[in-house]
């Protein structure tokens, strides 16, 4: 059965909005409205390039019918590598090998976003690498380091970084890209008044502090043009003391939006406190299998979508079909980021597709997230 043809109506006779069903963003073409949430799956070179085994893993989700795959984050420098076999964007270098994946991918019908990040002291490199940047010289509690305060002349080069990295994502065949500016990572950091403590124009303020996403997605726009999507993984709040709070993201959404953001990929928790493990708040939190415990950012990418004009994609805790699409008639979010669900079943989306709605193997158990390559223990 073909969920797409569902017929459906509300009570009051409008017309139910389907997972399953033909949506855009800029020139991207959605067949449906799920997305393969950023997974790293630690099955690149150490120098960041594809290996067979990890184009296997793209392609099974587009055989799978998953309709946008987001990649693995990929790193945008040479002298910084947030861990270890993650993908590499950081030189022109990469741009074939990517083209014959993004052919690949394209063959299915599916869509693929690189996502690309900056890490700085979230580093779980051994040993990190030897410059590692913050917005300030604050010790990470999660990997104990201590980063070097960025200067303005260290901000452009970051800046213009993800601007290359998004022009070689463009150039390899990439349906869009997804800035990481979550779960910690420098873009996150700079949002945090917990590790950004600078006193010039890119500290202070929530406004300063956002400057250098808004830089980014400026020099992003100016080279890959205005047709081509530009995501932002944004947290709902950092569930620290001092990090970003849920009503500060959402002035970040309106002002990424206003220079020139297409979307925003919601989800929250900033592991490097103790506490955010300690009480599971992390963007991938266990024992999630009762439906009142799934799509655990909900009310907050309820929140924001009704105050930004842009799509906002539900990403952490997406886990039954009927609650994705009771969300998806009740509330303005437009998609749903799926990451281990689709480990442990990379073809899951395609038996929905067929109509079979089955419980998803996945338990929630988060041992994919220590395994070789981050596959599921009951695969």
């Amino acid at each position: 059965m073909d969920r797409s043809r569902d017929l459906k109506y509300y009570a009051g006779g409008q017309k139910l909005k389907k997972l399953f069903e033909h949506s855009s963003i800029k020139d991207m073409q959605l067949k449906n409205r799920f997305f393969r949430a950023a997974v790293w799956e630690k099955l690149a070179t150490e120098d960041g390039h594809l290996t067979s085994e990890l184009s296997r893993q793209y392609e099974e989700l587009a055989k799978g019918n998953v309709g946008t795959i987001i990649t693995g984050y990929a790193y945008i420098t040479k002298d910084e590598q947030p861990n270890p076999c993650m993908m590499g964007i950081y030189s022109d270098d990469f741009i074939s090998e990517y083209k014959i994946l993004t052919d690949t991918v394209h063959r299915y019908g599916a869509n693929i976003i690189m996502q690309i990040v900056y890490g700085g002291s979230m580093t779980q490199l051994n040993p990190p690498s030897e410059n590692i940047l913050g917005p300030s010289a604050v010790k990470n509690e999660l990997t104990g380091i201590t980063p070097i305060a960025m200067t303005k002349k260290d901000i452009s080069y970051i800046v213009k970084a993800f601007a290359n990295a998004a022009r070689r994502s463009k150039e390899a065949g990439f349906d869009g890209v997804e800035l990481h500016a979550a779960h910690g990572y420098l873009l996150s950091q700079f949002l945090s008044p917990h590790y950004n403590q600078r006193a010039d124009e890119y500290g202070g303020s929530l406004e300063n502090r956002a400057r250098i996403l808004l830089e980014v997605v400026q020099a992003v726009r100016a080279e890959v043009g205005e047709r081509f999507p530009i995501i932002a993984k944004l947290n709902s709040e950092d569930f620290m003391e001092d990090g970003i709070t849920q009503r500060e993201s959402i002035v970040v959404a309106k002002l990424m939006e206003q220079n020139g953001l297409d979307a925003v990929d919601v989800s929250g928790g900033n592991p490097s406190d103790p506490n955010v493990i300690k009480n599971n708040l992390t963007p991938s939190r266990s024992k999630i299998i009762l439906k009142k415990q799934q799509s655990y950012f909900k009310e907050y990418a309820q929140k924001l979508a009704t105050e930004i004009s842009i799509p906002v994609i539900l990403t952490g805790g997406n886990r039954s079909y009927d609650v994705m699409e009771n969300i998806l008639n009740t509330t303005n979010i437009a998609y749903f980021g799926l990451a281990r669900l689709l480990i442990s079943e990379p073809n899951l989306i395609g038996i929905w597709t067929a109509g079979d709605l089955k419980t998803p193997k996945c338990v929630s158990c988060n041992r994919c997230h220590s395994t070789s390559g981050s596959r599921c223990i009951l695969a």
